[in-house]
């Protein structure tokens, strides 16, 4: 017997192959006899019907059956394009016949119609071959006597069926329904080549297991791609189409090999391979190597993440015009999707977070961390994972998200909405160095506060009380301790309108019934990356990125359906976050965060803690990354309550804090990262263009007077001369200053300059305190 003919390309529509349907048809009503009576059928009755079809003639072909685009499933890609997750309702990835091995379409052919190549629609030979076969073996049926085409077109009918009704017709034992596949196969096989139909039938096949086509198949089996499929898993593949379910190898092995021995046979018999490595291979064992292909989010690694993404596409009408079409087009659309997620730091993300509060606590945490010149979301973590089971802390809420991507409320942001009268305060031109009394508690009449149409009336004042001390504080003291009655104050300077319109333009939404002066106290719901995404402004300095989980995605076809390139605007002066940025790191260096600096890279941040520490944050940030951390108190049922005398993450908790909840957990996943992050510093604050910079008075001893001028102006201080003094410097240069070399001062603050008269002074050896080059009558040093 011949060997099955190679895939080659060749043309439908030759007049070889149309006079061969029509032969086809001619000779339907003694074939149709033969199906029936493999139907078990009364023949005479079938006789008249098929011969009136017949009688019709060729000009009532039917119409081409159309081939609907396959389901697949979606995978989902890190940054590093490692596979995070796949979607799908049927795990099916299509490949060109040019990607499948030439043993695989081999073994298929010889098994399921070894003569493909050579026959039309329906294979005559085949089919009384099968009838005989059959009726020898008692009737029962044991062999196939459909063609590769009519099995894709019976696949294809089923596949494309709606509802359970079409899909039992299209599944029916009846004559009707095998007249009506091989009607349509003399259509495919005058529209489309014999390479298409075999592709499309390796693709369109169920290979058990719940494999489609023979990618996915090749990929569970046996953890190969299709093209690289060898003679002996080929043959096992081969076998399973008549039966995926009966000769599963995974459930049954033994039917499994037995059926993978009789495709080795057959292929030995057509010559396919010699009958040596048939028997060779028989008596070999399977050789599985079973790859799972995890469907939907929860069984990926980034959980919330993946979610994330899915809620984000699902907002775009590139993916159809309903929520119903656009989950269908990414569950089944066979897309790739390039996220901006680092499993780097989603694991130091997902570690500090689950060491730092546990899945069953009364309390939830979370964490985002985002780009700041790009708006790319690297990772986002949350305590609560993802499942239905409550007693394990299980949720489907996704706290690290805005509201639209995870249908959490939020958690009000405390003191970190702070930074937003701070930086309207700079841009205006509030020095930095400007002193405001700010005592214990206060109470500041409505009045006082302006809004964008004028003074605020809403109820009769704003009373208002420190938890961090009370003095004297400037913009530098003041942010870096907190202090509530400062802002207060400083808020009825900046005025209520600039800086709500700054927090709306750094992505932060404060709610029209929220607009009231305590805002700035962090009144409003918020979350993580909505929170991480505003300071990336200030890392940034002052432009400003939209956070964006993905940055693009591929049809199946491999084209770009959508891309997510930075969405970045200029919304603050470079000057007035880089002197944010000066103020924030003082939190870091000394303040409030400096017990969970990380080291080896430069850091700003901001604790926020709500009055009745229902919740926490710690919001800081390098030139590189910004992160968000909060930890809020929450009841399984969704209620909220107060952090205080909980047990979070295994401690007890009796004063909540930012520094003390949100700020470790926030420190723990940085330092995991450092590695990954540049050394970069943030820019310092011009003092020529910000009123008050706090900055050190540079040591121009030894300098021509114009020299050291020069010095300090560009630092921004202003400038004048003094007497002359002796010192051991030359004549003319500068002996000393006042401020003293090294003392913070502001910008704008004036530097005495005492000239040198070039004569050296008698050494005073009472005093042998170290000379900082301060001159008579030095100042004194500045909060």
């Amino acid at each position: 017997m011949s060997a099955p003919v190679p895939p080659v390309d060749q043309d439908a529509r030759t007049p070889r192959r149309v006079a061969a349907h029509l032969g086809v048809m001619m000779a339907v009503a003694v074939v149709m006899g033969l199906l029936v009576a493999c139907l078990t059928l009364p023949f005479a009755g079938v006789l008249s019907v098929v011969a009136k079809d017949v009688s019709k003639g060729v000009d009532d072909l039917p119409a081409d059956l159309e081939t609907e685009d396959l389901s697949q499933k979606t995978r989902i890609y890190d940054v590093n394009g490692d596979l995070i997750a796949s979607l799908y309702d049927e795990n099916r990835i299509s490949v060109p016949l040019s990607q499948i091995s030439r043993r695989m379409t081999e073994a298929i052919v010889s098994i399921e119609d070894y003569r493909f190549y050579q026959h039309g629609a329906l294979d005559l030979k085949g089919t009384i071959r099968a009838f005989v076969t059959n009726q020898a073996g008692g009737g029962a049926v044991q062999q196939g006597g459909s063609s590769i085409t009519q099995q894709l077109v019976k696949l294809t009918l089923v596949n494309q069926a709606d509802g359970e009704e079409e899909r039992a017709e299209a599944t029916a034992d009846t004559y009707e329904r095998k007249l009506r596949e091989l009607r349509y196969a003399v259509a495919m096989e005058e529209e489309y080549s014999k390479d298409w139909i075999l592709e499309r039938y390796l693709n369109i096949a169920y290979f058990g297991d719940g494999a489609h086509g023979i990618q996915a198949a090749a990929r569970h089996y046996f953890s190969v791609n299709a093209k690289d499929l060898n003679v002996k898993q080929a043959a096992t593949l081969a076998g399973l189409v008549k039966n995926p379910n009966g000769y599963n190898p995974v459930k049954n092995k033994e039917r499994a090999l037995d059926r993978r021995n009789t495709v080795l046979d057959r292929m030995a018999e057509l010559s396919v391979i010699p009958e040596e490595q048939a028997a060779k291979l028989k008596k070999q064992k399977l050789g599985l190597k079973i790859e799972d292909s995890p469907n939907g989010c929860q069984q990926s690694q980034a959980q919330f993440y993946c979610d994330y993404v899915v809620r984000y596409l699902m907002e775009d009408p590139a993916f159809g015009e309903g929520p119903t079409e656009r989950l269908r087009k990414l569950k089944n659309g066979g897309l790739t999707i390039h996220t901006n997620l680092d499993m780097r730091m989603q694991k130091a993300a997902d570690e500090s977070v689950s060491n730092h509060v546990y899945a069953t606590d009364q309390a939830v945490g979370g964490l985002a961390m985002v780009e700041p010149k790009t708006g790319a979301v690297r990772a986002i973590a949350q305590s609560r994972p993802m499942g239905t089971n409550r007693k394990k802390g299980e949720t489907h809420l996704n706290y690290a998200v805005p509201e639209q991507y995870g249908d959490a409320n939020g958690f009000q942001a405390g003191s970190t909405f702070k930074v937003f009268v701070l930086a309207a305060a700079i841009r205006q031109g509030i020095p930095l160095n400007t002193q405001i009394n700010s005592p214990q508690s206060m109470f500041i009449p409505d009045a006082e506060f302006e809004t964008c149409d004028g003074p605020y009336y809403g109820s009769s004042g704003w009373p208002v009380s420190n938890s961090t001390g009370h003095g004297s504080y400037n913009l530098y003291t003041g942010t870096q301790n907190s202090v509530n009655t400062f802002f207060a104050q400083l808020e009825t300077r900046t005025g209520m309108c600039e800086p709500l319109q700054l927090a709306e333009d750094m992505g932060v939404n404060i709610p029209e019934a929220q607009q009231v002066p305590s805002w700035i106290l962090g009144v409003s719901d918020s979350n993580p990356v909505e929170m991480a995404q505003a300071y990336a402004t200030f890392a940034n300095r002052g432009i400003h990125c939209e956070a964006r989980p993905v940055d693009k995605v591929q049809g199946a076809d491999g084209q770009v359906i959508a891309e997510y390139k930075p969405d970045c605007e200029q919304v603050l002066p470079q000057t007035t976050a880089d002197a944010v940025n000066d103020i924030l790191r003082g939190v870091m260096e000394g303040g409030f965060g400096s017990g969970f600096r990380p080291s080896g890279v430069y850091s700003a941040g901001k604790t926020g803690t709500t009055q009745d520490n229902k919740s926490v944050w710690f919001v800081g940030y390098t030139p590189d990354l910004a992160t968000a951390s909060m930890i809020a108190g929450a009841e399984a049922d969704g209620d909220w309550r107060s952090l205080n005398g909980l047990y979070v993450g295994g401690s007890y908790v009796s004063s909540a804090s930012g520094s003390g909840l949100a700020g470790p957990m926030w420190g723990d996943a940085m330092s995991a990262i450092t590695q990954y992050l540049s050394s970069d510093d943030f820019v310092a604050p011009a003092g020529t263009e910000v009123a008050g910079v706090l900055t050190a008075v540079p040591d121009v001893r030894g300098m021509s007077i114009s020299s050291a001028t020069s010095t300090l102006e560009a630092k921004g201080f202003k400038v004048t001369v003094g007497y002359a003094m002796n010192s051991g410097y030359a004549e003319g240069t500068v002996a000393a200053t006042s401020p003293g070399a090294y003392e913070m001062f502001g910008s704008g603050d004036t530097i005495t300059l005492y000239p040198s008269t070039g004569v050296k002074p008698k050494p005073d050896k009472k005093n042998k305190k170290k000379d900082r080059g301060r001159g008579p009558g030095d100042g004194r040093g500045r909060d």
